[in-house]
């Protein structure tokens, strides 16, 4: 194997150059370049404080922060050179630095380390992806809770174990969907809270001895606070695990939202209709129309439950402090953001878009006897206790399956065959119209309580900040 030369930025201890497959399997470059940004903005903030506080000259400050623009410049426009030989992101800037202004751009790493640096830098990816990721959940939010209100009256079947249980509204069901969102959206709002704290000035992993200003250096980034301990500071990666975990439960509620959107865009359920930009079809079956959109977010959440096991096995064995294993910890992090970013993104424009079959769902909630509960609380409230009335109704059922007929579609007096309680009134009970009406409770699947949630939620979302 060929030889490279040393990193100059660490190599004075060396009298070996680094090996060259040493070299490139050692390299983060190619991946974790994509923090440029934050690893910039938090350099510009590290060089400001340190001229506050008489450690650098105000004139290597201005050239060290005027650099640092022209860098970013120049990685936005595409004429930045990166090399794997530096190692990663840092090295490259910090060296890029140097090369353009001189002994200044030597004396920014003055008083922190790159295991402080990397920690800064994906907390402040981190929280920029956290807020990108909200913003793309609102927008799925509010395009559930609009097509909610404007479908509060569409009956549908409701299931459990995917068999026809109750009638209830498609209002009602997407809102459900909204309620699953709302409680991810609140979670990473949480796990936000933890990503917002910096390790600047934690250095190595013991502090520095330099008179730093973590708490403006903070400030200077929207850093809620300095991390409390430089050992914490630098090796934990927690708040990343936490935000895999989320984004694993989030993408879980896309899985489970993509499931039915397969299963109702299928012919034998045909409840609604996709876009034919969100679709494919068949290179050989010329009549099909795939459901391809919802078919990949539900395949995409294996690799973000993969990325969060990864992330929790890469910490579970590291003693304190900083260890080399955590270079592993940017790919499946990043991986994770594009993915839940490009998820809620697709799904953010196609449930506006979703074109519901309403006389086919109505039709389905007519088979599988959905109104038989009802049947039984009627005659419950009549004073038959529960458990016989399921009885009773269990058998009118075994008569309507016998007859290929729906309940509501016997006689009364086939009914009061099975009890003599029955009346006439029981025919509002077993409309389809009738069962949902009356479940206006809060929580509740009645048109007029799904249009109040939906209300609910829009007030909500307006009242984000």
């Amino acid at each position: 194997m060929s030889d490279t030369q040393t990193n100059q930025t660490w190599g004075g201890r060396f009298t070996e150059s680094t090996d060259a497959f040493v070299a490139a399997f050692t390299a983060s470059v190619d991946f974790d370049r994509r923090m440029y940004r934050q690893d910039i903005n938090g350099s510009i903030a590290h060089a400001r404080m340190l001229a506050r506080v008489g450690v650098l000259s105000l004139d290597d400050c201005e050239a060290i922060v005027r650099g640092l623009e022209e860098i970013r410049a120049e990685i936005e426009r595409g004429e930045f050179t990166w090399s794997a030989a530096l190692e990663d992101v840092h090295m490259n800037i910090e060296a890029r630095l140097t090369e353009r202004i001189g002994d200044a751009g030597k004396r920014l790493h003055t008083g922190r380390s790159r295991n402080d640096q990397v920690a800064t830098d994906i907390r402040l990816y981190l929280r920029d992806a956290i807020d990108a990721i909200d913003d793309e959940i609102r927008r799925l939010l509010s395009g559930l809770a609009e097509l909610a209100t404007r479908e509060a009256d569409t009956i549908m079947p409701g299931f459990t174990h995917l068999q026809v249980a109750q009638p209830v509204t498609f209002g009602h069901h997407l809102l459900a969907w909204f309620e699953m969102l709302k409680r991810d959206y609140e979670r990473l709002i949480d796990c936000r809270k933890r990503v917002n704290v910096m390790p600047l000035g934690a250095a190595a992993l013991a502090g520095t001895g330099y008179p730093l200003d973590r708490h403006y250096t903070a400030q200077l980034l929207d850093f809620a606070a300095p991390c409390a301990n430089s050992l914490d500071a630098v090796s934990d990666r927690d708040f990343a695990i936490e935000f895999a975990a989320a984004s694993a439960i989030l993408m879980t509620h896309l899985s489970r939202m993509a499931e039915e959107l397969v299963l109702w865009s299928s012919a034998q359920f045909d409840f609604v209709d996709l876009p034919d930009r969100f679709c494919t079809g068949s290179s050989i079956m010329p009549q099909k129309k795939n459901p391809d959109v919802p078919e990949l977010v539900r395949g995409k959440v294996g690799r973000v439950n993969g990325h969060l096991i990864a992330l929790l096995t890469l910490m579970k064995s590291q003693p304190l402090a900083y260890n080399k294993d955590n270079q592993e910890d940017k790919e499946p992090l990043f991986d994770t953001v594009d993915t839940v970013q490009g998820c809620l993104r697709a799904f953010a424009e196609l449930i506006p878009a979703l074109h519901p079959k309403r006389g086919n769902m109505l039709q389905a909630a007519r088979r599988g006897f959905a109104t038989a509960t009802d049947l039984a609380d009627y005659l419950a409230r009549k004073g038959v206790p529960f458990r016989d009335a399921h009885e009773i109704v269990g058998k009118a059922v075994r008569r309507g399956i016998e007859t290929s007929r729906d309940l509501v579609d016997m006689t009364l007096d086939e009914l009061r065959e099975f009890s003599p309680l029955i009346e006439f009134d029981v025919f509002e009970v077993l409309s389809l119209e009738g069962s949902v009406a009356a479940r206006k409770g809060v929580g509740g699947t009645a048109p007029d309580q799904v249009r109040e949630a939906a209300t609910a939620a829009r007030a909500w979302l307006a009242e984000l900040p």
